[in-house]
């Protein structure tokens, strides 16, 4: 079945005849661009002295004839001697903290045309409208921006699942490419379920985006079984060529979460066909944006990885958009297609001079010229927080069983790394017949509260490896579920902590002594801030530092506490309604029984 969203990138009959007469030369064109290489994504060279002519948002012709089509009204940019690339499309990321608002200028400077984003920010706070409402935000932008549907997956099993009919109507959108993300585990553990959601994308020609963390062998190909059409969890050569050679894309991870490219780009070796392989960012955050840019940093990367310049700019063009069935319509230099076109000093040099998006100039001279469109949010995604406080140091008490003094062994979450955990078992030894931090042993409590569907409902457990001395840390954007996140040494800080999130109507906080050491504020969703990204970069910045100070030496400690409640990272997890055992998932209580 076609794809529904090439009716949203269609070229009607009316701009086709258009397009036609100005490649005959009959009718003029609105921009030719002269004196450029092309590069060209379908053949794999680069084409010298090639024009390209421009009309409405198409590109009319490229060659030779397409320097004819320049009449008195015509537009005329002299490349000098340049490269023409395609726009770059990032075919999987996520807001981080930003509204689209906030983004699009970022992207625009990076030459980035296209954009496809995860929504599964929104769905565990604001369900099917909060979906909505982020791709109205993301809608009608100087750049295109598409979605894929939340798989609904969560930690938490009274999550509110899609019904059939919401998922499908999702699914009809234009805007949406397929369902996002689904976590293997997950899939396994209920394949009569996820493959009827999986089929309703399918019978639409869309997409399922996969997530195979530590699926190999037979597990990994059941995985594909499903469907599953991509993947950008490998991080070292192997793992890519073991999906690529099941049929699935891999896309090569470059961004804030975790940097793949360089252990990746062996894969070169391997000889083989590349045309599998997707370069994405899974999100960069603020300061990172800010500071080194976007998806133009990964290309450029994996040209001084060894890949050649041609290949990378295929891996952020072509490659993507025929992945999502779209390259009718986006991913190259070609007649009918969108004219997204990078001017760049060379093909070896991904710093684009003058970006154009849907036949348009939106950047040159080192000037976005093309402002994003603001939206209005709306006064329920403003009111997303609906805990009822205050927050006190009494809810994250931990009794033992039978009030008992004695010794209990409990279910403790191990750090591994900064993402990773495992699950620990630990004798604790109850004061008062409760459980309190250990700090001599690097235990302190974490728990979650549920602020959206189940307001105040909350589970306090016990993590190891956080290496946190003093105070307390809390945010209500946690990965996959709409809990306020909370990791302390001390109860009347995490109280404060959670407090303050709530009073903020979402956010991050660290607390030391009684007293806020840092906060920034979340109010759309209680997940995004509406702040401009330069001041919200600066504000991370300072809830980062304050964190460290409490002794945490992970390298972002507001990213190691917002993954344990997900589902997608290895592999003890929390949420209010328990511990969850991601290789089972079954909920588990504190102690061992």
């Amino acid at each position: 079945m076609e794809n529904k969203t090439s009716q949203m990138l269609r070229c009607d009959a009316g701009e086709r005849v258009a397009l036609m007469r100005v490649a005959l030369g009959v009718e003029p064109a609105d921009m030719v661009i002269l004196n450029a290489s092309v590069v060209n994504v379908y053949t794999g060279e680069i084409v010298e002295n090639c024009p390209v002519a421009i009309k409405g948002k198409w590109i009319a012709a490229v060659g030779p004839g397409a320097a004819k089509a320049t009449g008195k009204s015509t537009l005329v940019l002299d490349a000098a001697g340049k490269t023409l690339a395609p726009g770059l499309i990032d075919g999987h990321t996520h807001t981080c903290f930003f509204t689209m608002e906030a983004f699009v200028p970022y992207a625009i400077k990076g030459g980035v045309t296209t954009i496809i984003s995860e929504t599964m920010e929104f769905f565990p706070v604001a369900g099917y409208e909060g979906v909505e409402e982020f791709l109205e935000s993301a809608g009608r932008q100087p750049i295109k921006i598409l979605g894929t549907a939340p798989a609904s997956i969560s930690t938490r099993k009274s999550e509110d699942r899609f019904s059939r009919e919401r998922l499908e109507k999702l699914l009809d959108r234009e805007d949406i490419v397929g369902i996002g993300e689904s976590f293997w585990q997950a899939v396994l553990q209920a394949p009569e379920v996820m493959a009827q959601r999986f089929q309703a994308a399918l019978d639409r020609g869309k997409r399922l985006e996969g997530h195979s963390a530590g699926a190999r062998g037979n597990k990994l190909a059941a995985y594909a079984a499903s469907g599953i059409s991509s993947c950008h969890e490998p991080i070292t050569a192997q793992e890519a060529l073991e999906r690529l050679r099941l049929g699935i894309y891999v896309m090569v991870r470059e961004g804030s979460v975790r940097k793949d490219l360089e252990n990746i780009s062996e894969i070169r070796q391997a000889g083989v066909d590349l045309r599998r392989l997707i370069l994405v960012t899974d999100s960069v955050e603020p300061t990172e944006l800010v500071e080194k840019g976007y998806l133009e940093v990964v290309v450029q990367k994996a040209i001084d990885c060894g890949f050649d310049p041609v290949a990378a700019i295929q891996m952020a063009t072509l490659n993507v958009a025929e992945h999502f069935g779209l390259d009718h319509a986006i991913g190259g230099i070609a007649p009918g297609r969108c004219a997204d076109i990078l001017v760049l000093p060379d093909a070896k040099t991904i710093s684009p001079e003058v970006v154009i998006s849907n036949g348009r100039i939106i950047f040159k001279d080192g000037e976005v010229l093309a402002q994003p469109r603001s939206h209005r949010f709306s006064d329920s995604s403003l009111r997303s927080m609906r805990l009822q406080g205050p927050v006190t140091a009494s809810d994250f008490d931990i009794c033992a069983a039978g009030g008992s003094n004695t010794p209990v062994t409990v279910r403790v979450i191990e750090m591994l790394t900064d993402l990773v955990s495992r699950e620990s078992h630990m004798e604790v030894f109850p004061v008062g017949g409760k459980i309190g931090v250990d700090l001599g042993r690097d235990i302190v409590k974490v728990a979650a509260i549920d602020y959206a569907h189940h307001p105040g409902r909350s589970f306090t457990g016990l993590i190891q490896g956080f290496r946190m001395e003093k105070g307390a840390m809390a945010c209500s954007a946690a990965w996959d579920i709409s809990n306020i996140i909370v990791a302390g040494a001390d109860e009347k800080d995490m109280a404060a902590a959670a407090d303050r999130v709530r009073q903020l109507g979402g956010g991050a906080v660290v607390c030391k002594d009684g007293r806020i050491a840092a906060e920034l504020a979340l109010p759309i969703f209680a997940v995004f801030s509406d702040l401009d990204m330069e001041r919200l970069a600066e504000k991370l910045k300072s809830v980062r530092q304050a964190a460290r100070e409490l002794g945490i030496s992970f390298p972002d400690p507001l990213l190691s506490l917002c993954t344990l409640t997900s589902a997608a990272i290895p592999y003890l997890k929390i949420c209010e309604e328990g511990l969850v055992n991601l290789k089972d998932g079954k909920t588990h209580p504190l102690e061992v029984r």
